[in-house]
């Protein structure tokens, strides 16, 4: 059977909404991370998380690689780190034979997702050798010249760098997040799905396969902007006007971005919807916070039925908030059956109402928002 374009980026779609929704099974307040990951690999750009230590940067990259499918590297950077560790050790054989020759298999060069943390703690010839790999995807040292297979690389730090020499490097990350530790109001449920003494979690629905993540960043490639353009070309300005500093070849490389959550979301042309993806390329907080508030009026409808965690991060839009809402009450009501309940479970299905309720009126629920409250309501017995 011939499926068409728009209908395989659908099914595609559909399967990688069903491999964030098993990454997020104990994943609390990284929901966000994970998202952009998928978003970056199917763009073919990268990703930088920087945040302080112990808040969870690995473990949501894990997760939705885990998810994914594909070959998959990590490795903690350091200052003695040897780039053999990263890039693989010399072939022995060829060297007796006056030939630099290196085995990559296992190793970066033949990965197609990488988390290297502390990635700015690497010395100058890792971080060298990373700039052609992360760029062009082909790995040169010595005699080999190998074309990578690389889709995303998610560097980590707990800071971005202020030094100059490492700029180039860090611009090779086209997205950043972001990280705080867990927010208050989530403790209850960091401590539940932290706790090692748990119950073994059910299991989830086998991943998509890659090829699918490779059509959909093929049809990401093809994805029709000619409509987004001028609204795109309306964003940077404004970005630029706010102080927030977009380079030409960074602002180019955003619309990967911008076509890469249409096809997420199930679709072959763009919207000016999409343009919450934005935010992402400002280099620091404070200059995503001015992003998202000079394209309020443009990203404030924002949805994305596959990424709703990050359209609600970066365009603080109601259309997400209430995406995410329906999501986080059906996963629970899953989770947690229909009968009325008790205890932490009955606080964390009052928690969720409470969160429609202050964030909708009545007419506004929608359909889908306005059905799960109503489950919700039966679940907690009220």
């Amino acid at each position: 059977m011939i499926v068409s374009g728009s209908t395989q980026v659908a099914e595609d779609a559909l399967a990688v909404r069903a491999a964030l929704a098993a990454a997020r099974v104990g994943l609390v307040d990284r929901e966000v991370v994970a998202e952009v990951v998928t978003l970056c690999a199917v763009a073919g750009e990268h990703l930088l998380v920087v945040g302080p230590p112990g808040t969870a940067k690995s473990s949501a990259v894990q997760r939705i690689a885990e998810q994914l499918g594909g070959r998959y590297f990590e490795y903690l950077l350091g200052r003695f780190t040897e780039p053999n560790e990263i890039f693989g050790p010399v072939d022995l054989r060829r060297l007796r034979e006056g030939v630099v020759e290196i085995e990559t298999a296992g190793m970066l060069p033949e990965a197609e997702i990488a988390f290297l943390d502390e990635v700015f703690l690497g010395s100058t010839a890792i971080l060298n050798t990373l700039l052609g790999l992360l760029n062009e995807r082909v790995f040169r040292r010595g005699a080999t010249v190998l074309a990578a297979p690389l889709r995303v690389c998610v560097g980590a730090a707990n800071h971005v760098p202020e030094d100059p020499a490492l700029a180039a490097f860090a611009d090779r990350f086209l997205a950043r997040v972001f990280v705080e530790p867990v927010a208050d109001a989530r403790l209850e449920e960091l401590l539940e799905e932290g706790d090692t003494r748990a119950a073994a979690r059910p299991e989830v629905p086998a991943p998509p396969t890659w090829a699918g993540l490779d059509r959909l960043a093929a049809a990401a490639l093809a994805c029709e902007l000619g409509a987004v353009r001028p609204v795109l070309a309306t964003a940077i300005r404004r970005m630029r006007a706010a102080g927030v500093p977009i380079t030409d070849r960074r602002a180019v490389r955003s619309q990967r971005l911008v076509a890469s959550a249409a096809v997420l979301d199930g679709r072959v042309v763009a919207e000016a919807g999409d343009l919450w993806t934005l935010p992402l390329i400002a280099p620091d907080p404070a200059a995503q916070t001015a992003a998202r508030e000079v394209l309020a009026d443009l990203i404030g409808d924002a949805a994305n039925r596959g990424l709703f965690h990050a359209a609600e991060e970066y365009s603080r839009g109601s259309a997400a908030r209430a995406q995410r809402l329906v999501a986080t009450g059906r996963d629970l009501l899953d989770r947690y059956g229909t009968e009325p309940a008790d205890g932490d479970r009955r606080l964390r299905l009052e928690a969720v109402l409470r969160e429609i309720d202050a964030g909708f009126a009545t007419p506004d629920l929608g359909a889908e928002l306005a059905a799960i409250r109503e489950r919700l309501i039966a679940a907690v017995g009220s």
